[in-house]
C-alpha cells in the first residue's frame, strides 16, 4: 500500500515538474528590450544622442542637433539610395522614405520604403518595401512589387555597411592614445 502511494507521490512530482519546467521561459537579459511604442522609442533615441533635436521643449531657441553619422547602416543606406531624392527620413523612428523616381519612362516610377529594425549590420535587421505607380492618362496604380531589386539593395546596403564599420573600427584604434608600459628596470 505504501508502495502505491509512493509511486503515485513521484508520478504526480514528476508530472509537476516536467509541467513547470515546460512552462518556464527564461529572457535574454543581454540585451535590454525593445520598446514597442514607436514614439516612446523615438524620444528614447533623442535621449541617447541618436536622433535630432531641434527646439528645446521649454520653448528657447537654439537646439541640440545630433545626427545619424555614427549609424553604419543609416549612412550606407543614404549612399546607396544618393541618386533617389529623399520624400522624408526619420532617424529616431528607423524609417528612409524616397520621392517617385522614373528614369526614362514618365509613366512608370518607383518608390522605397526602408525601416531599420535593428542597428545592427545583419539581414533581418532591415525591411525593404518598393513601389511601382504605372499611369495610364489621368488615372494612376500603384502597387507593392516583390522583386529581385529588394535583395540586390539589401545586399549592397548590408556590404558597404559592413565597409563601413571596419573602417570607423579601423579609425576608433587609431585615434586611441598609445599604452606606455614601463620596463621591470624603470619600476
Amino acid at each position: 500500500m505504501h508502495l502505491i502511494i509512493k509511486n503515485k507521490f513521484l508520478l504526480a512530482f514528476l508530472a509537476f515538474f516536467l509541467l513547470i519546467s515546460s512552462c518556464s521561459y527564461l529572457p535574454d537579459l543581454s540585451k535590454p528590450p525593445i520598446e514597442p511604442n514607436a514614439r516612446k522609442r523615438a524620444q528614447q533615441n533623442v535621449i541617447d544622442g541618436k536622433g535630432i533635436t531641434i527646439f528645446k521643449k521649454n520653448g528657447n531657441s537654439g537646439g541640440n542637433f545630433s545626427f545619424a553619422s555614427s549609424n553604419p547602416m543609416w549612412r550606407a543606406t543614404l549612399d546607396i539610395l544618393d541618386f533617389m531624392s529623399i520624400a522624408s527620413s526619420d532617424y529616431s523612428g528607423g524609417v528612409i522614405i524616397t520621392d517617385w523616381y522614373s528614369e526614362s519612362n514618365p509613366d512608370e516610377a518607383v518608390k522605397i520604403n526602408i525601416r531599420f529594425l535593428s542597428n545592427d549590420i545583419r539581414a533581418d535587421g532591415i525591411n525593404i518595401n518598393l513601389y511601382k505607380r504605372t499611369c495610364k492618362g489621368q488615372t494612376c496604380t500603384t502597387r507593392q512589387i516583390k522583386d529581385e531589386l529588394i535583395f540586390e539593395l539589401k545586399d549592397k546596403i548590408l556590404k558597404k555597411a559592413a565597409i563601413y564599420k571596419e573602417l570607423d573600427l579601423e579609425e576608433f584604434k587609431r585615434n586611441q592614445p598609445k599604452k606606455v608600459f614601463k620596463d621591470k628596470d624603470e619600476r
